[in-house]
This record gives C-alpha cells, structure tokens and sequence, in this order.
C-alpha cells in the first residue's frame, strides 16, 4: 500500500510525481478538475427537433421519388407511412408515372392488370377525404375500384374525389346519396379521368349544378345509366348535355324542380337508343307525355309517377301516337290523368305491352279497366292497387276475357271490392292464369273467392295476405276446383282459418307444395304441422308465426324423417318451449334458416345450444 501511494507516476508511458507529493492547494483544484470533467457540448438542430425526418424532403422531392416507384403495390405500402403522403400519392395521375424498366420487369408476372373490378361502400361517419384517398391508393394496387358508392356523409368534400378521379381511371360505377359538400369540381374531375364511367347516381346533391353534370358526357362516351333524385340545381341545361350520349339506355330523374317540358324533349327526341325512362314528381306538362308517345320507339320500360301537371290529354296522346312500339312494362303511380278513356289509348298504341301496373289512380273505374284488358292482348301481368273505383264486377270481366293471355294478376288495398250477393252464371274460365294475389281488400269474402277459384282454376301461385273476411268454406270452394297443383300459398293474417282447411290444403297440393305462409292465422295448431309433415314432401319454406303450435307439432315436423325443410319460421310461437331442441336438432339437418323470436318459453341456453349445433343454420332469436 505505501508503495502505490509513493508512486510517482513514472513508467514507459508517464513521467512524473506522486500526487501525495503535490501541493495541496493545488490537489484541491485537481480533486475539483475529477469531480467535475468536462463534457462536450451537445449540438442540437432545431429543424430536425420540430419536425419528423420523414416530413423533412418538400413535395417536389416526394412526388418525385413516388412517380419512380415500381408498381401500385409499392406506391400502396408508401402511403401507409403518413397522411402526407397518402395525399400526395393518391393525386398522382397514371399518366405522370415514370417507368423502371428493371423492377418493371421483375413485377410484371406479379401485379394484377388494372381493370376495375372492386367494390367499395362508404356510409355517413366513415365516409370522408382520408378514407377515399386510401381507398383510391389500395384498389390501385388490387386490381383497380370500379364500383364506389358513398351515401350519407358531411365530410366528403371535392379534395377526396379528386383522389379518386386521378387515381381511379377503371371507375364505372359511381354512386353519391346525400352528400351535400360535394360540387362541380368533382364531377369536372372525375369526367376528366373515369372515361370509363357507365352509372352515375345523384341523390341529395344540391350543390351540384349544370355545369358538373354537364361535363359528364363530354368525355364518358360509355355512360349508360344516369340517376338524378333531389338536386335542386340541375335543370334542363343538363339533360340537353345528357341527351348526347350515344350510349345512354336508361334514365331516372325525381324531384328536380328546374327541369321541365324543355328538358325532357331535348332528351327523348334525340336519344334513340333509350330503353328505360323513370320520370317522378317533375313540373312537366301533358307535351312531355306527347313527346314519349312519339319518340319513345326504343322504350321497353317506362315509369310515371306523380307527375300533377300532367292530364287525361297527355296520357291519351302518348298511347295514340302508337310510337311505343318496344314498351313491354308500363308503371304508372298517382297521376290523376289515368282515366278510362287514356287507359283505353294506351290498351292500343302499345301493342307489345306485357306488364302493367296501376297504383294510386282513382279515376280508373271498371270500364277502363274492361277495355284496355281487351286491347292489350298480349298483357301478361296486371297490377292494382288503391284504384277504389274498380269493383268485383270489373275484376271478373277482366279474369274471364276469352284473348286474354293474362298470367299474374294483383289486387292490393281496393276498397270498391265488395262481396258478391250470389255468383254470375255467365262466365269463361282462365286458361292462361297462374299467380294470383288478393291482399288487403277489406271487402272481399267467401263469395268472391269461391267465383275466383271458378275462373282461374290453374293457379300455381296463391296469396290472400289480409281478407278478414274469408274462412274455411271460402277457401274450400278454391281448392276444389283447381286443376293443378299450387307451388306457392300466403294466407298471412287471414284470422278466421282454421286447421280443418289447412289439412284439406296439403292433402291436395301437398305433391307440389314449396312455400306455405300461415304467419297471423291464430287458429292453426299443431295438427296443420302434422299433417304438413306427412303430406308435404317437397316443402321448403314453412311460416306459421303468430299461431297456437306446440313442442308437440314441432316434434311431428322433426319425426317425419321425409321432409326437406330448409326455412322455418315460429315467431311469437309463446307455446313452444326448450322440449323442442331435439326436434329443432332434428330438423336442422336441412334448415338454413330458423325464426325464433318472440318464443319466450325458450330460454337463452337452449339459443345458444342451437347456434353451436345447428352451425349452417341462421338463427334470428
């Protein structure tokens, strides 16, 4: 020790004295120079302390260095990084991409061609710039967006479309519902890049205008579908830009205040490839009609709905122009202008009309209805609803016409149905009838059905949803006389039925049956479900919610061993309980859908058992 403490320091790589030795003030300031050594000073960047270094290149150099990556799969993994670059990327046209041949190479058999065939949704919250932007990025690299639709959303402005247009030229399909920050510049912009774009639907727009929607037909020479709903600021300025598409089939216009007269005939009278045309709540006048009646030659589907400015004299002059020689399915819903006499007109100038529906006209009485069943002889289906001054008499004038090639014919809410105080002697049966649907007329009784079932003794088809009226004698004289065998029957809340005429029912068509609706009929119980199990072998879809079944009727269904049910329906079933989870077991070998709600006696662990067993099968509880 005494050795180390007189050493003086001196060996082959120092020379000098023993600390001990020193002064000792001067060992004080060295003892300090120890205590406190001295540390280099750290040189710091306030540029790079404030910012992070992936942000510390400008945009030029970005874009630069993005235009050269190799491929929409690597620009793609680049705009994970920040939200900067994602809207720089996302705003690169392709047209500006540089090629590297080498990667290019390497990628060729990789990539997948650009040809837009994904599908994208957007709705309310989850709808905004950022999110298109991403969206515009990622399908770029999968194979290219062809179908976007964003509905409900205040946040979408014209910055996330212009993601879109530049970086989604495969876009066909584009679709906009209530979407108010959305302007002109966006359509300009997609007009500009989609050429390729075939659908476009506005609804809830009001900031669009002509001008937007002008600029779509300039370059989008495949447009083929235009829907206009709720924009207050397009007008005929538009449809006269429209009408120049040479590819334009099918055109939907509803609540657009500033198109007119003008507009419609600009569109109609120069569009020879239109197809389907859907005109509602519009100010157009009976020349709009007129014009359809002339131009209207490639018109197969036409759809007129609540158009108030419109009369008996423009529905009368579209049918005797005779120019809608392709119209074979004709809707018209509230328009005032339906009369016998415009009903008649158009019975003759559309000679190959095959759908017909009439919804809402009050001034239809049954001798319009007589006549124009006469002059459309190749109608095969016939709609009505809330037409009230059409009765039982024009029904069964129209059921027995001898030409008549009519297939389906429906009836729902006429209140001018009455029931009939004895049956008609006069009368030809329905050869050619096969669905028929009686829903909601209040006043339709035994009668009526029994002189139904007479005339149209083919039916395959059959829903009577609805007729408090009738009960089991009603039903019985239909079933007796039919000649084949049903496919489908809805007795959906026909309350008075009972199981007697439900067992006649399966007994009869039970061969054929496939769906069987009993949803509201209080009176059936479980031996309507036992004789369904040995009758019906070829049932599919069994409804019987709402009725006085038991684990007894389940269990007759479940044991037949035979049957092939796929879908069973036992809401509000309060009497079926947890001994019905071996039938239910049972039975799930076939079913792909099992209604159980409202069935309180069935405990939430008998569900749970269900869902884990009967895997393929949705359960609704």
């Amino acid at each position: 020790m005494p050795a180390l403490v007189k050493y003086s320091g001196d060996d082959e790589h120092h020379k000098g004295r023993s600390i001990c030795s020193m002064d000792p003030t001067r060992l004080l300031s060295v003892h300090d120079l120890y205590i406190r050594p001295y540390k280099r000073a750290r040189i710091t960047d306030p540029y790079k302390e404030n910012n992070p270094s992936i942000e510390i290149l400008p945009d030029k150099c970005l874009y630069e260095i993005f235009i050269r990556l190799s491929g929409p799969q690597t620009r793609s993994i680049s705009a994970c990084v920040s939200k900067h670059w994602l809207t720089i990327i996302s705003n690169i046209r392709n047209s500006e991409l540089k090629s590297n041949k080498v990667n290019d190479q390497l990628l060729n058999d990789k990539e997948q061609e650009n040809d837009g065939y994904l599908t994208r949704s957007l709705e309310g919250k989850k709808a905004t710039d950022t999110r298109l932007a991403a969206i515009a990025v990622g399908t770029s690299a999968r194979g290219g967006l062809g179908k976007l639709s964003v509905r409900g959303s205040s946040k979408v402005t014209s910055i996330g479309f212009l993601s879109i247009a530049t970086s989604c030229p495969s876009l066909k399909v584009l679709s906009l519902w209530n979407v108010p920050l959305i302007k002109d510049e966006s359509l300009v912009n997609i007009s500009n890049e989609c050429h390729m774009l075939e659908s476009l639907d506005l609804s809830q727009c009001p900031l669009i205008t002509n001008t937007g929607l002008a600029s779509i037909p300039k370059n989008c020479q495949n447009l083929s579908s235009l829907t206009i709903e709720s924009c207050k600021n397009v007008g005929n300025e538009s449809l006269q830009a429209v009408a120049r598409c040479p590819n334009l089939q099918s055109i939907s216009i509803k609540d657009c205040p500033l198109i007119t007269d003008q507009g419609i005939t600009t569109l109609l009278s120069s569009s020879s490839v239109l197809t389907k045309v859907k005109l509602q709540l519009l100010n157009i006048t009976d020349s709009s009609l007129a014009v359809i009646g002339c131009y209207g030659k490639s018109i197969t589907n036409l759809v007129l709905t609540s158009l108030r400015n419109v009369t008996q004299k423009g529905f009368w002059a579209m049918g005797n122009a005779k120019g809608l020689q392709s119209l074979t399915s004709l809707t018209v819903v509230s328009c005032n202008g339906v009369t016998d006499l415009s009903l008649e007109a158009i019975g003759y100038g559309c000679r190959v009309l095959k759908n017909m529906a009439l919804k809402k006209c009050c001034f239809v009485s049954d001798n319009g209805l007589g006549s124009f069943a006469k002059a459309a002889r190749f109608l095969e289906s016939l709609q009505l609803e809330e037409c009230n001054r059409i009765t039982q008499h024009g029904i069964l004038g129209t059921l027995s016409n001898q030409n008549s090639k009519l297939k389906s014919f429906s009836l729902v809410k006429c209140m001018g149905i009455k029931e009939l105080a004895h049956e008609p002697v006069d009368f030809s049966e329905s050869q050619s009838l096969r669905s028929l649907t009686i829903k909601n007329c209040i006043g339709f009784g035994n009668t009526n059905l029994a002189m139904i079932g007479k005339l149209c003794p083919r039916l395959h088809n059959l829903d009577l949803t609805g007729l408090n009226k009738i009960d089991d004698t009603g039903l019985f004289e239909l079933l007796k006389v039919c000649k084949v065998g049903l496919l489908k029957v809805n007795l959906t809340d026909c309350i008075h039925l009972t199981d007697n005429v439900v067992k006649a029912l399966v007994k009869i068509h039970g061969e054929t049956l496939e769906v069987l609706n009993l949803d509201g009929c209080k009176k059936i119980g479980d031996k309507t479900l036992a004789a369904i199990a040995e009758n019906c072998l070829f049932l599919k879809d069994l409804d019987v919610s709402k009725s006085c079944v038991t684990d007894s009727g389940v269990s007759c269904l479940s044991s037949s061993g035979r049957m092939n049910l796929q879908v069973l329906s036992l809401s509000g079933c309060s009497r079926v309980s947890n001994e019905s989870l071996c039938s239910f077991e049972k039975l799930g070998k076939t079913l792909v859908g099992l209604n159980l709600q409202g069935c309180n006696s069935i405990s939430g662990s008998v569900i749970e058992s269900l869902v884990v067993n009967l895997w393929r099968c949705d359960i609704l509880s």
